[in-house]
């Protein structure tokens, strides 16, 4: 049985809360805005960005050096993830950047236009994003969710999920065969994106201090698997987890990740998966195609407040109630299931 190998590696859920953000536009608000911490509030980095801007770009210095680290393809957005386009854009961006750089020593006429027909050049879809990024609130740039939401998310749902839950930094790890892994210390809940690539019974379950079984048996399915669940919704129902034991006949990885980092609950989904809801209370149509359990579950207050929303096994279509959010919604499924407000 090989040992686990761990690595830092935020979660990221099917439907991300936060959409990973474009190099072009990241590099282009760092060479030409970068003196007021452009990229920086782009990429949802608030409290540096307001810092760069009071300063300057730290009197150019820190704008040559996040320009630099831009290119260089190690920046990330305020999750962790990284910028979509590097590969494809990174030497364009180098060679104008070059250009300009050294055009600059003979005048400034020449940088100007260089910048123009650089800007002209960019495609019509990033330039549309440059343009919503610049007109809308810095928070709401950083939070946006993607995709078809039946219910979008918003900053309130997320800072709400991180006081009920905690926030720590996410880690993956991956291995094969059976084996335990611990869970981030203090960390009282979190969700855990599985994946499974065997033929035989498939489960993680969450264990206490003393390895006895929680109340989180969080997969328990046979075959490849992938999915993403979450432990310690039910607050302090049973004793806490301090680790994962996972069964498995073949290789397997496991990434942990805070709570808030839940998608946007989306009109359509596949599989198991967790999500923010932070819409009023209304009633909304379920379906489900798949052959085993659907589970819908809504968590409203840590813990206390939870509701069993559908449980049917096999095909299903219904319509139920639901509170009003900020809340957790939990989905179990084999299949293929729909979300919408009905």
């Amino acid at each position: 049985m090989s040992q686990p190998t761990v690595t830092q590696d935020p979660i990221v859920s099917t439907t991300p809360l936060r959409p990973q953000r474009s190099f072009v536009a990241t590099w282009l608000f760092a060479w030409l805005l970068g003196g007021f911490g452009a990229d920086r509030f782009y990429l949802g980095k608030i409290g540096t960005a307001v810092a760069k801007l009071l300063t300057l770009g730290g009197l150019g210095v820190w704008t040559l050096i996040d320009l630099i680290i831009v290119l260089a393809g190690k920046t990330t957005d305020k999750q962790g993830q990284p910028l979509i386009g590097y590969d494809q854009k990174k030497v364009l961006a180098w060679i104008i950047t070059g250009v300009v750089a050294i055009g600059g020593g003979i005048s400034g006429g020449v940088v100007a236009a260089t910048t123009a027909a650089t800007l002209a050049a960019i495609s019509q879809p990033v330039v549309q994003e440059l343009d919503d990024a610049a007109e809308a609130p810095a928070d709401d740039a950083a939070e946006a969710p993607a995709g078809d939401a039946a219910v979008p998310g918003s900053t309130d749902a997320i800072a709400w999920a991180d006081e009920q839950y905690g926030m720590f930094e996410a880690t993956s790890q991956t291995g094969s065969g059976d084996s335990v892994i611990s869970l981030p210390v203090d960390a009282a809940a979190g969700l855990v994106r599985a994946t499974h690539d065997g033929s035989a019974y498939f489960s993680v379950q969450v264990v206490d201090a003393q390895s006895q079984p929680t109340l989180d048996l969080l997969v328990s399915t046979s075959g490849a698997y992938s999915g993403i669940t979450a432990y310690g919704l039910d607050g302090d129902l049973g004793s806490p987890g301090v680790a994962l034991q996972i069964t498995a006949d073949g290789p397997w990885s496991i990434a942990v990740g805070p709570i808030s980092y839940s998608a946007a609950l989306p009109t359509a989904g596949a599989g198991d998966d967790v999500f923010l809801y932070d819409g009023d209370a209304a009633n909304l149509a379920f379906n489900h195609d798949g052959t085993s359990n659907f589970l819908v579950s809504e968590y409203t207050e840590g813990g206390y407040g939870m509701g069993l929303l559908v449980n049917e096994v096999g095909a299903y279509s219904g319509t139920v109630p639901i509170s009003g959010g900020p809340s957790i919604i939990r989905v179990n499924a084999d299949g293929n299931w729909g979300a919408t407000q009905g």
